[in-house]
């Protein structure tokens, strides 16, 4: 073989060598920096907190890796310094189910049935690409579609549960969301699905798999019966609590260095954490956060792992605060299209922008198809504001952010061939594999109240 070639050889096991995660070395750790417990969960946003509460109060041993300061996730509150009242500005809202009442009931927090209207509001209909009001419009009465929707999602009730799909999967479920609405004369109820089902992207674009999934027969339901939050309107409180009781069965600031799941007796999982390397001894792994190759760095993955997680793509979601907008604290500002089908704004762009329950803070929601830099985030935002003022619509001023997050990688979708190829089989047949569990949006769809249900339908696997 020739020198050159040999040269070229090198450098390619030189980089499978350097991309692979680093070997976990049980004897290179003073007993201090190791931690055996039943269970290792990797995240602690709905599913791994909740996970953590559930596997406890079964008699099993855990600890938390979590990357953020907190506990969470996708729950986001903001306390106001001058009044002290906190405002939701990522999950708000919860379904009207036992596994729902009961999670909260553990922590002695009361819920009650959200309001769904706010008196002497009213909703301004605004194309935000020009600032302008789009004169004469008026949204339509979705009540009808919404039936006809409804009629349609009861025909496949697990999507509900999951994704345990039949095979071959229906035609219908693998249809483009904006060929589905004219096969079933769906029209009316476009607008009022988008402003509602935040975070899909492109919602006439995506399959309408994923759009049952995140508007379901639940969501029908909670609309007419009132969907539940937290009495003292706080969603954080639970995983404070939860993170209190917890203690230090909780990393923050923390991520994985290197997982070895090949032994007969469990995993091996080293932690960066802001007191120093730790390695982790655990009869089992559950894995929460999205299964993104990006996410998954240090992780000894499979093949066949590789290959499922790497089909992933995902849309984009970001939520803030906004504070000296100088918009009327009666108005609500919803994003339309003054010339594109349904009227639905083009992404990415904001979705509304309403006042919450502090006086001068309004709330804004972003959606994206791609990811973005939060700072061209934060930017689109405020050029959406001052625009109102360009138009003539509104005098506001440039906002300042009192909050803001992104909820990036949002929802996790993969192509119709894969899903029609058996994909969700293949991503369910992963539970129990190599000691792991999974868990998390990618397993369901972004409902809080689902996602504890799917995790309790895990628990007694976990548990054996």
């Amino acid at each position: 073989m020739a020198l050159f070639q040999l040269f070229l050889l090198a450098a390619s096991l030189s980089h499978l060598i350097t991309a692979s995660p680093p070997k976990v070395n049980t004897t290179a750790y003073p007993a201090s920096a190791v931690i055996t417990r039943d269970i290792c969960i990797i995240g602690g946003g709905s599913t791994g907190t909740y996970s953590a509460i559930r596997l406890s109060d079964s008699g099993k041993t855990v600890v938390v890796v979590e990357a953020k300061d907190r506990l969470g996730g996708h729950t986001n509150t903001y306390t106001d310094p001058s009044t002290n009242e906190t405002v939701d500005y990522g999950v708000v809202y919860f379904q009207n189910l036992d596994v729902v009442k009961k999670y909260f009931a553990r922590f002695d927090i009361p819920l009650t049935v959200a309001p769904s209207a706010v008196p002497g509001q009213v909703t301004e209909y605004v194309d935000f690409s020009t600032g302008k009001i789009v004169a004469g419009y008026a949204p339509p009465d979705p009540s009808a579609a919404l039936a006809a929707y409804g009629a349609q999602l009861e025909k496949y009730p697990y999507v509900e549960a999951g994704f345990d799909l039949p095979y071959p999967v229906p035609a219908d479920l693998l249809l483009r969301f904006g060929d589905f609405v004219k096969k079933y004369n769906l029209e009316n109820a476009v607008g009022f699905l988008f402003s509602f089902a935040q975070g899909l992207g492109n919602l006439l674009d995506q399959y309408t798999l994923y759009v049952f999934k995140n508007f379901g027969i639940g969501v029908l339901q909670a609309l007419q019966t009132g969907f539940l939050t937290t009495a003292r309107q706080d969603n954080s409180e639970i995983y404070e609590k939860a993170r209190a009781e917890l203690g230090s069965d909780v990393l923050l600031q923390s991520h994985v260095i290197a997982t070895d799941r090949s032994g007969d007796d469990g995993v091996k999982v080293l932690v960066q954490t802001p007191q120093g390397v730790k390695l982790i001894l655990a009869k089992k792994l559950l894995i929460t956060i999205p299964p993104k190759p990006d996410n998954l760095k240090g992780f000894d993955l499979s093949t066949n792992e590789s290959s499922l997680f790497s089909q992933f793509v995902n849309s984009a979601y970001y939520t803030a605060l906004l504070r000296n907008t100088n918009i009327p604290s009666n108005i609500t500002l919803t994003n339309i299209g003054s010339s594109t089908p349904y009227n639905l704004p083009s992404l990415p762009g904001l979705y509304s922008i309403y006042p919450s329950r502090v006086s001068g803070l309004y709330d804004v929601k972003v959606g994206s198809a791609l990811a973005l830099p939060d700072a061209q985030v934060q930017a689109l935002i405020v050029e959406s504001v001052l625009r109102l003022r360009t138009a003539g619509t509104l005098n506001a001023t440039a906002p300042e952010f009192a909050a803001y997050a992104s909820h990036t990688p949002f929802e996790l979708t993969v192509s119709e061939e894969a899903i029609r190829g058996g994909f969700y089989r293949e991503l369910y047949a992963l539970q129990g594999q190599r000691h792991t569990w999974y868990t998390g949006a990618a397993f369901h769809t972004h409902d809080s109240s689902l996602l504890w249900r799917f995790t309790e339908g895990l628990i007694p696997g976990i548990l054996a």
